[in-house]
């Protein structure tokens, strides 16, 4: 029986995705949930066009489900768009996040789905070493105090590991973006046949949000 990774685009979902597919597990379907909310409280939304490139080059099916990204009545979404799919399991990418974690779960059990979440509580300097190490995984998003548009673009490696356990030192963020301080695009992975490319790149900023805008992904 196949699974189903749910994915953004974002180094965690793809790590997780690349943990599942090193386990044995036949992950047949990404699939994204595109909400018209930005503020959704389960799904990001930046550069979600990447996802279905990713899939392309991963040689995996892309599914995605449309939700308005409104609290709670989201999921329902997401259990509509699983419900559809003849799978055994989901694989999921949350760290430390109870919220997103609870609501995934109660989703699979109501489906009767085996859940794969091999990030879960897993220490943060060891996954971001590992997400330095395995994927080609860039920062798209900034939203919280001491990470300003500089970080928009910086790969994951050795000095932006540093650069942000620094902000920790003097912010209260988690390092690893759990707490919605940053979002992240991945464009190389093991389980990829070739890099994604994208053709142009635009930073965006209102407030204290700063959003690197993708463009033409290949």
């Amino acid at each position: 029986m196949s699974w189903a990774a749910l994915t953004s685009g974002g180094k965690d979902s793809i790590l997780s995705c690349q943990k599942a597919i090193d386990s044995g597990k036949d992950v047949r379907y990404l699939l994204t949930a595109r909400p018209k909310n930005r503020n959704s409280y389960m799904f990001h939304s930046a550069n979600l066009d990447v996802v279905p490139v990713i899939a392309r080059v991963a040689g995996i099916e892309y599914v995605e489900v449309a939700t308005e990204g409104n609290k709670e009545e989201e999921l329902q979404d997401l259990e509509a768009g699983l419900s559809a799919l003849d799978i055994e399991g989901v694989v999921a990418g949350p760290v430390a996040s109870e919220y997103q974690a609870s609501r995934v779960k109660t989703i699979t059990d109501k489906l009767g789905l085996s859940l794969f979440t091999p990030l879960w509580h897993m220490d943060l300097d060891l996954l971001l070493r590992e997400v330095a190490e395995r994927l080609d995984a860039r920062i798209i998003v900034t939203a919280a105090e001491g990470l300003d548009a500089s970080f928009l673009g910086a790969r994951f490696d050795e000095t932006l590991i540093s650069r942000l356990r620094r902000v920790a030192e003097t912010r209260r963020i988690n390092i690893a973006g759990e707490g919605g301080e940053y979002e992240s695009i991945t464009l190389d992975a093991p389980f990829f046949s070739r890099p994604v490319t994208y053709a142009t790149a635009q930073v965006r900023s209102s407030n204290d949000r700063h959003e690197l805008v993708l463009g033409g992904f290949s």
